[in-house]
């Protein structure tokens, strides 16, 4: 028999803004303890020395994180010239500078080419796996490290600001897997000089905002916050752009228990009449969320059952 979790069993999502000094994973874990929650996870590692948001889910909501983590990403940073870092923030130690300081039209001039479809090569300090092993841990211990280029997608970028000759801000809306380090030394590079993130703060995460985050701190002074606190969202709030299909008790029961039902009648009493094979869909019953499942051969088939 599985051992029972310790905690309280919550279910829902919490919009936190991170601190900076501590990995996402270490944030998670201090949430986990603070609200005695028995399952915990985050929706989108962010680098210990940034800041922002971070959104923990909960239970059942722990089976939906990669659809927080598919959603755009808004990022408020800044790039310092003149100093390349083995980081590519202030976390690590320079490896190469140059006297060279962009203008603010030289940099305007380059980030149409930032913008869309972009390869990019992550920073060997970064989580990435390669043989098994995170590539920070190969770098930590000097062994080489060779990053394959990706293909990531920037929805926008713009320069907010000159800040001085070192300094540049930035604000960018990008998808799931982009690196703003590597963003940052490739566009010093292409202003002909290095560069470096000096700090970053992520503003957004999908339906996450910085405008209704909260902090740790307020948290931990909290303590435990009640089920039905405003502070926690419902499992539901990453699966917005899903369509949702009601079921009846008889056919949600059928896919709790890893039956398919028939797509037709329940598609008739559905307002969305433009689902097809492949699509993934939220099946709802009595207001609940019984499955994320995917329209397949004429039958809505479970994917991932949820226990609300």
């Amino acid at each position: 028999m599985a051992r029972k979790r310790k905690g309280r069993a919550i279910h829902g999502w919490l919009n936190l803004d991170k601190p900076a000094g501590m990995s996402s994973s270490q944030a998670v874990n201090r949430v986990r303890r603070c609200l005695d929650a028995a399952k915990a996870g985050h929706g989108g590692t962010l680098d210990p020395a940034a800041t922002g948001i971070l959104p923990i889910a909960f239970g059942e909501a722990t089976k939906t994180v990669s659809y927080a983590m598919d959603g755009f990403k808004t990022y408020h940073f800044a790039v310092t010239w003149g100093v390349q870092t083995s980081t590519d923030d202030t976390e690590g130690g320079a490896v190469e500078t140059h006297d060279h300081r962009p203008d603010a039209e030289a940099i305007e001039a380059v980030l149409k080419d930032f913008t869309g479809d972009v390869t990019q090569i992550p920073p060997i300090y970064s989580a990435i796996k390669i043989d098994g092993r995170r590539a920070y841990e190969l770098a930590r211990r000097d062994e080489a490290v060779e990053m394959q280029p990706r293909v990531v997608r920037i929805e926008e970028i713009r320069l907010l600001r000159m800040v001085d000759a070192d300094t540049a801000e930035f604000e960018v809306t990008s998808g799931k897997g982009t690196y703003v380090r590597a963003l940052a030394r490739d566009i010093a590079r292409a202003v002909g000089t290095v560069g470096h993130v000096a700090w970053l703060r992520r503003t957004a995460v999908g339906p996450f905002h910085e405008d209704n985050a909260i902090s740790l701190d307020k948290l931990e002074s909290l303590g435990h916050i009640a089920l039905d606190s405003d502070q926690l969202l419902p499992v539901e709030t990453v699966l917005a752009d899903i369509p949702a299909l009601a079921l009846t008790q008889q056919e949600a029961q059928r896919l709790k228990r890893g039956q398919a039902v028939s797509v037709l009648p329940v598609a008739s009493r559905s307002p969305f009449k433009d689902i097809e094979q492949g699509d993934t869909v939220c099946a709802m019953s009595e207001g609940r969320l019984v499955a994320l499942a995917r329209i397949a051969g004429g039958e809505i088939r479970p994917v991932r059952v949820l226990n609300l």
